[in-house]
C-alpha cells in the first residue's frame, strides 16, 4: 500500500517499516503513551509495532529501560543522555529494529531555569546508531504532549526516509 505525502504520518511510518521488515518500539515519558496510541491507530500496525514502555518516574526509567541512575542524577530526566538511553533500552528490551523515545516538561509546573515548560528531548535508536533532538513547545499541557508525539513521529519518519538529522551521534 503506497500513501501520498499527505497521508497521516503514522500510515507513512507503517508502510516504510513494512517495506524494511523492521519492528518498532517506543519509550515514553511526557507523552504518556500518545506515540504508541498514534502508531496503533493504523489497522495492521501489529505487523511492525512491538509495543512500548511509559516510564514516567525515574525508577521506571531505570528498571524497565536500563537508564542509569548516574545519567538521571547528573543530566536529569529531560536530557539528551536520558532519551538516548531510553530509546536504546526500548530497542534492546523489546528486540526491536528501531525505537523512539520522548522525555520533557509538559507543564504547567516542573520547569527549571534551564528547562522551561515545553522543553522536550526526542531520542531514536536504530541499527546505525543513536540520535536525539531538542524541542521547545509553547502550548498548554495537552498541546505540549501532542506536539512532542508529533515531533517524535516526524523524527522517525525523517529517519526512515533517509533525511539528514541535525543531531546524529
Amino acid at each position: 500500500m503506497n500513501y501520498p505525502n499527505d497521508a497521516p504520518i503514522e500510515n507513512q511510518i507503517g508502510e516504510l517499516l513494512r517495506q524494511r521488515g523492521w519492528k518498532l518500539a517506543v519509550a515514553e515519558s511526557c507523552t504518556g503513551g500518545l506515540i504508541g496510541h498514534r502508531i496503533t491507530n493504523v489497522a495492521g500496525s501489529s505487523d511492525y509495532f512491538l509495543g512500548g514502555v511509559i516510564a514516567y518516574a525515574y525508577e521506571a526509567k531505570v528498571k524497565l529501560l536500563g537508564v542509569a541512575w548516574e545519567t538521571l542524577n547528573t543530566s536529569g530526566a529531560v536530557s539528551r543522555e536520558t532519551v538516548l538511553e531510553m530509546a536504546a533500552g526500548a530497542r534492546q528490551n523489546l528486540a526491536a529494529d528501531i525505537a523512539i523515545s520522548a522525555s520533557g516538561i509538559a507543564g504547567p509546573g516542573g520547569e527549571t531555569p534551564d528547562k522551561p515548560v515545553g522543553t522536550v528531548w526526542i531520542g531514536l535508536a536504530a541499527p546505525d546508531g543513536k540520535r536525539a533532538r531538542l524541542f521547545h513547545f509553547r502550548g498548554d499541557r495537552e498541546q505540549n504532549k501532542a506536539a512532542a508525539a508529533e515531533a517524535a513521529l516526524r523524527m522517525l519518519l525523517d529517519y526512515l526516509l533517509g533525511k539528514p538529522d541535525s543531531d546524529g551521534s
